[in-house]
């Protein structure tokens, strides 16, 4: 590999032929507030291992994921399946008898991946659950358990921002006896030697960089005024959970500055890592990584496969464009308008404020994005900071494809 340039505090490497990502990668970073890691795992081998920042943040640094941390989560998942412990088309009450109250026998662990579950929030409370309640697993997954869904389940599809990581999550505790974070450390990230956890062990915080917010939270007046545009009634349940899902991830993200935070096992949203090591766990997820192969091409077929695209969300907001909401396969995110990842057949996850990880089995990519800068709004389009180093990265597979 050859070493980065020095544009923008640029550290890293690239492998021969692999620099024209790095310039578009200099190139993003050139108005970001914040520091950036960029890594691309090419057919199993790591050839953009890159970070912009003012020392000492460098590839080996590690930062939030946001919701990036879902794929983690469906991972984990997918490897239950793939051993046979985990049916995704089967109730979730198999494996979780008291999330049957209330309506949900039907629920399916497949809905819970899709969000389509109907449990967008921990409460009905349109305050949600603040801290340190969201640190308290036990009471969450009793709360959901008992909780009735806002739609019949598998009729609709709407984000679950935090609650998607406590439902597979408990899932997953359920099969296997062990939490998920604890679950994806030994079975996903140990064989792959990956600096991912979902719980910071209190050895790595010295590596830990924090993330900041470019423009101040909504306020909850304007989450409510933002709804009630859509069509919601304030005093509806789903005007309520989503006020309070905005609320919980609210809390959540302030929580991930403090060491309690970053310790506690928040699923949906609180996974810690750098972009190397997602750009490796994609790539094992599509073929061997120095002898390790996470899941085999069949399941991976049926993970990236569309599930929601005939599934509309629940009304009133049933009536938007459909072309920009979001996509889902088993747990991963499809390519959409703002977000096409590597192109048709790809799949990921992004996170917010901009972060990213993905892989194309048709061309044998898998990249790996975190930023400290919270600036990308999924409603906004894709971030600014991705589409140079994106085309880049599959215009240089393309071509060395054709050699």
């Amino acid at each position: 590999m050859t070493d980065a340039g020095d544009e923008v505090a640029v550290s890293g490497r690239v492998a021969p032929g692999w620099e024209e990502v790095r310039d578009a990668f200099v190139r993003g970073c050139a108005d970001d507030p914040g520091a950036a890691q960029l890594a691309v795992h090419h057919r199993g081998r790591l050839v953009v291992d890159l970070a912009a920042g003012p020392p000492p943040f460098g590839t080996d640094s590690v930062s939030v994921l946001m919701s990036v941390t879902k794929g983690l989560v469906a991972v984990c998942a997918h490897l239950l399946s793939e051993r046979g412990a985990l049916d995704p088309e089967a109730p979730v009450a198999r494996y979780w008898p008291e999330f049957a109250a209330e309506g949900k026998a039907g629920t399916t662990v497949a809905d819970l991946l899709t969000h389509r579950a109907g449990l967008p929030a921990f409460t009905a409370d349109a305050a949600g659950v603040g801290l340190p309640g969201l640190y308290d697993w036990d009471g969450r997954v009793a709360d959901l358990a008992a909780m009735r869904p806002l739609w019949e389940p598998g009729t609709a599809s709407l984000y679950h921002a935090l609650t998607y990581g406590h439902l597979v999550g408990e899932v997953v505790r359920r099969i296997c006896g062990r939490s998920v974070g604890a679950f994806f450390a030994a079975e996903v990230a140990a064989p792959l030697g990956l600096d991912l956890w979902i719980g910071l062990p209190p050895e790595q915080e010295h590596r830990f960089v924090p993330q900041f917010s470019v423009r101040p939270d909504p306020s909850p007046e304007q989450v409510s005024g933002f709804l009630a545009g859509l069509g919601l009634d304030p005093r509806g349940p789903l005007s309520r959970a989503l006020r309070a899902s905005a609320a919980e991830l609210a809390a959540a993200t302030r929580g991930l500055a403090t060491r309690e935070g970053r310790a506690a096992e928040l699923p949906g949203a609180g996974g810690i890592g750098n972009a190397r090591s997602l750009s490796r766990l994609y790539a094992a997820l599509i073929g061997p990584v120095d002898g390790v192969r996470l899941l085999s091409a069949a399941t991976v077929g049926r993970a990236r496969a569309p599930r929601d695209d005939a599934v509309p969300p629940p009304p009133p907001l049933d009536g938007d464009d459909a072309s920009g909401r979001s996509r889902f396969g088993l747990g991963f995110e499809l390519p959409r308008r703002g977000l096409p990842l590597l192109g048709e057949g790809s799949f990921g996850h992004a996170g917010a404020g901009g972060r990213l990880g993905m892989a194309d089995p048709g061309s044998g990519l898998a990249v790996g994005y975190v930023c400290t800068a919270m600036a990308w709004e999924p409603a906004a389009g894709g971030d600014p900071r991705w589409t140079d180093w994106t085309r880049a990265v599959t215009g240089t597979a393309a071509a060395l494809g054709r050699e």
